[in-house]
């Protein structure tokens, strides 16, 4: 098998990956066999996962994923479970041990040729489908934010955001890590519009979840940095008409949802910086636009 360029080219970013790429060639041949799938067309693939096209014996389209084994993949299959394919894809058959899932075969477009707030709507509308009492087997969203709270403080002047934004992400993210509406309700972590595609079921079906039991205001940030060629000429209105749009649409409390968008920006930020300090070089020109980028967003959903 030959894997895709866009996901071998991730073996940089450490011995993880390339021991799981490695693997990958061998881990299809078995499965493809275990489960009786046969490949139809070429694999595509996400930042941390291989998605091929297969049939199984009865000729029934299909899709077998297969994912980095991290923290974010280990409940997928849990929650795609869960979920039972009201407003996500189906899960057929997994093994998570492996990472490995057959999946609902979904078509390849997603919600990037929507008018972005008409996109935000559909995102919206999925929410209260999604949104119910979390699985007692998934991490707390608190967590996960707990430490990133810890590793974004431990930066200090090395981030290259205002001292004022850092401490207010801060404050608010332990303020937030200490209430208990934080937690308790699964979410999806990362609904964005790449991960919502055209179905036959429905107009559109979610995708690729990294489940948490967590606060459903945790949820739009994804849907403000995203697109972001789009975002042109008064950059704070597009990006408030957007937060705005998936807030009202949701019924989401406008105050809680801003509080979670400042504390996601400035760590998504943060990450930036911990990537090129392990890699021991500064931030490239990719690397500073996002932090410029995720600077914009915390200023425009306050001003």
């Amino acid at each position: 098998m030959t894997i895709p360029a866009g996901l071998e080219a991730q073996r940089s970013l450490g011995e993880e990956w390339a021991d799981w790429l490695d693997r990958l060639p061998r881990l299809r041949a078995e499965l493809l066999e275990e489960w009786g799938l046969a490949p139809d067309g070429e694999p595509m693939h996400g930042f941390c996962s291989l998605v091929l096209p297969v049939v199984d014996a009865d000729g029934v389209a299909a899709a077998l994923k297969l994912a980095l084994p991290d923290d974010e993949s280990e409940h997928e299959a849990l929650a795609l479970q869960h979920w039972q394919g009201d407003g996500t894809v189906r899960l057929l058959r997994a093994d998570p041990h492996r990472r490995a899932m057959l999946l609902e075969r979904l078509h390849p477009r997603d919600l990037s040729d929507l008018w972005d707030v008409a996109a935000c709507e559909v995102v919206a509308g999925f929410y209260p489908r999604l949104h119910r009492p979390a699985p007692p087997q998934l991490r707390p969203l608190t967590s996960y934010v707990s430490r990133w709270l810890d590793d974004l403080e431990g930066l200090g002047r090395e981030l290259p955001v205002p001292p004022r934004m850092v401490e207010q992400a801060l404050h608010l993210g332990r303020a937030l890590v200490s209430d208990a509406a934080s937690t308790g309700v699964m979410i999806h972590g990362d609904l964005h519009y790449a991960n919502v595609l055209a179905a036959d079921r429905e107009p559109w079906l979610v995708i690729d979840p990294k489940p948490m039991s967590g606060d459903p205001h945790y949820e739009p940030a994804p849907l403000l940095h995203n697109r972001w060629e789009e975002v042109q000429g008064d950059v704070r209105a597009s990006l408030r008409r957007r937060f705005h749009t998936v807030v009202d649409a949701a019924g989401l409390d406008e105050a809680r949802a801003r509080d979670w968008t400042v504390v996601r920006m400035v760590v998504d930020a943060s990450w930036a910086v911990q990537d090129a300090r392990r890699a021991g070089r500064a931030l490239d020109a990719d690397e500073r636009d996002h932090v410029t980028r995720c600077v914009a967003i915390v200023k425009a959903v306050q001003e």
